[in-house]
């Protein structure tokens, strides 16, 4: 018997917060391993119910885990003839859609637990993201967290940025100048960082500009930190509008928006201008 349970295995990743791509056998045409109307949930590392196994599931799954590691969202189509190029005799012919469902997560990397991280992440807990939330100081974690927050308490936050996955989102708003920089160095020696955002004024922008500098960082690499963070457009000093500006600038950057310039024009000018300070 084929397990064709999906329904509510659909309902439990839904519920996850874990996108999955839906195969549908849209056609088939001759003899095909499953009838019109056969649906497989694909995960990134899972499979629920079946197309009918074989080469053409094979190549369906694949395709699938291909759009989620993209990140695709379109609606797909394919035809498949089923003859001995496909590796399967069956001579017939099968249409399948490849629907993603559910949000894909973003991993948001989140350093220090003040009055702004603290508002952010009632934000954020509302958004596509899965939350790394890490400070020394556990005592300044709220009792409850969101669902998708991990709390991690580390004496070395720094030692932490090379166990994260690939692609993560980066926020850095610690109560430690030194740790920031030290933070910013390991996060720009990795080259697959989706977003890196610290909190701070032009000011601090300059003078983390040339330190980064002088510490052999090039300029295209000391570019990829974003400081001062939030849209402009939102203005306040208060944690949870400062909260809402940081959320807006991760929103337009997930959705593909180009993102607010924000450092100085003339870089050279800055550096020396930090270096006279």
């Amino acid at each position: 018997m084929f397990n064709d349970n999906w329904i509510h295995e659909l309902a439990r990743l839904e519920e996850k917060g874990e996108a999955c791509v839906m195969v549908t056998v849209l056609e088939d045409k001759g003899s095909v391993p499953r009838d019109a109307g056969t649906k497989m949930l694909v995960t990134r590392d899972g499979l629920v119910a079946t197309i009918g196994g074989g080469h053409l599931e094979h190549l369906a799954t694949k395709m699938a885990r291909e759009m989620l590691l993209i990140g695709d969202n379109h609606l797909k189509v394919e035809r498949f003839n089923l003859g001995a190029r496909l590796g399967q005799c069956c001579g017939g012919m099968a249409t399948l859609s490849f629907e993603p469902i559910g949000q894909q997560q973003n991993h948001l990397v989140l350093f220090g637990a003040g009055h702004v991280a603290k508002a952010l992440l009632h934000i954020v807990a509302t958004l596509p993201f899965k939350v790394t939330w890490i400070d020394e100081r556990e005592n300044e974690f709220p009792e409850h967290l969101p669902t998708g927050i991990n709390k991690l308490v580390s004496d070395d936050p720094v030692a932490e940025v090379k166990h994260m996955p690939p692609n993560s989102y980066y926020l850095v708003m610690t109560h430690n100048h030194q740790l920031d920089f030290d933070l910013a160095k390991a996060i720009l020696k990795r080259e697959d960082v989706a977003y890196f955002g610290m909190i701070g004024s032009q000011t601090k922008r300059k003078k983390f500009d040339y330190r980064l500098t002088e510490r052999g960082y090039d300029q295209a690499t000391v570019e990829r930190m974003v400081c001062p963070i939030g849209i402009a457009a939102v203005k306040g000093k208060h944690p949870a509008e400062i909260a809402v500006s940081v959320a807006g600038e991760l929103i337009a950057h997930y959705q593909g928006e180009e993102l607010e310039q924000k450092r100085p024009v003339d870089t050279a000018s800055a550096i020396r201008q930090s270096k006279l300070a």
